[in-house]
């Protein structure tokens, strides 16, 4: 329902088009566009799920060392053993990384003719 404003100043017709109160749209009632219950409680277990990632986060955090430069120990470790590196038991497979391999290359252990 528009009102008729024949000649008005500027500054008033657009105080009277704010103040208008729009009907709601055909078919809804008074509710429509106001929040509910389940909104609320959708909120609260959003604010709950953080809170828990939040604590989980830092306990992570707390695991990290503050710095991961190379300790003393670590380097008394190293130079402990004479031989280097351990190499792994002789019942342990070691297999050499799968890359890409072409379909001109030889299987794994053949050779090229």
């Amino acid at each position: 329902m528009l009102v008729d404003l024949g000649s008005v100043p500027v500054g008033q017709t657009v105080g009277l088009v704010l103040a208008q109160d729009p009907a709601p749209p055909p078919g809804k009632g008074e509710e429509f566009g106001k929040a509910s219950p389940v909104g609320l409680v959708v909120l609260v277990v959003l604010f709950l799920a953080t809170i828990l990632l939040v604590r989980s986060m830092n306990k992570h955090l707390r695991k990290v060392p503050a710095s991961f430069d190379a300790t003393a120990s670590d380097d008394a470790a190293a130079d402990a053993s004479p031989d280097g590196p351990v190499a792994p038991p002789s019942d342990v497979a070691v297999t050499p990384a799968a890359g890409s391999r072409s379909g001109d290359d030889p299987p794994d252990g053949a050779t090229r003719d």
